[in-house]
């Protein structure tokens, strides 16, 4: 986002309404001789699973991005994202605005205090049936509210997202960047473990300690008799022994 020194001096900006956006966004992917990966929603929902939507969610908690959010949403669905890349802390994006050439969208994510992230491994103890049910958003309903809270859960605060837009806007948080936040929810619909590698957290840590827990607890059990095993003394009267 560009800066501007105080001398009441503002860009004019041009209101590019969705359709423009859209037209221009159609232009720009027919001529790119880049491989793109933009994101293209289908109907108006921008996220449908638990963490696209939790993701969503969580940006529209906070009043530093009330100004430029509903911007965002339109953008996105606009078809306005034509890139977006994902790795550990960081995502990359070009974003169609007004003119011909696209914006350049650089957000950084900070990682998740390791301190909070093994509260978090150890209260999933127990609690989750298995890997494909976290992903899905099958816990239970303690667990989505820890996952969620402001201060002890998952989800990144304003202040642990970092933003960089060659746009002129000077605002906290422009379109485009709200276009990309909006888009890396639909993404999360697509595969959820995108959030874990923005948040810089070991997917592998939490499977590791799942597994080895219920390890240890199927070995505490196996010297105990089963409700659905019949005693001893019970099976020979049934059976003549």
């Amino acid at each position: 986002m560009g800066n501007y020194p105080y001398d009441n001096s503002f860009p004019s900006y041009h209101s590019t309404s969705a359709a423009e956006v859209k037209a221009n966004a159609r232009k720009t992917l027919a001529k790119s001789k880049k491989t793109l990966h933009p994101v293209i929603l289908e109907g108006r929902t921008i996220a449908k699973t638990w963490w696209g939507k939790a993701w969503c969610n969580n940006l529209e908690r906070y009043s530093d991005y009330a100004n430029r959010i509903g911007r965002g949403r339109s953008y996105v669905r606009s078809g306005a994202v034509l890139d977006l890349q994902m790795e550990k802390g960081l995502i990359k994006a070009l974003v169609q605005g007004s003119r011909s050439k696209p914006y350049s969208v650089t957000i950084g994510i900070d990682a998740l205090s390791p301190i909070r992230w093994d509260a978090i491994t150890k209260a999933c103890s127990h609690r989750i049936a298995s890997m494909d049910a976290l992903l899905e958003g099958q816990f239970p309903h303690e667990l989505e509210m820890l996952f969620t809270d402001l201060s002890y859960g998952l989800f990144p605060a304003p202040k642990e997202i970092h933003i960089d837009c060659n746009c002129p806007d000077w605002a906290i948080l422009c379109k485009h960047a709200a276009a990309v936040l909006y888009a890396v929810g639909s993404r999360l619909d697509e595969d959820p473990l995108h959030f874990f590698t923005l948040r810089s957290m070991d997917f592998s840590v939490l499977l590791q300690r799942t597994v080895e827990e219920k390890s240890s607890l199927m070995l505490q059990n196996a010297g105990k008799p089963s409700a659905r095993t019949l005693p001893e003394e019970v099976a020979r009267n049934l059976f003549g022994m």
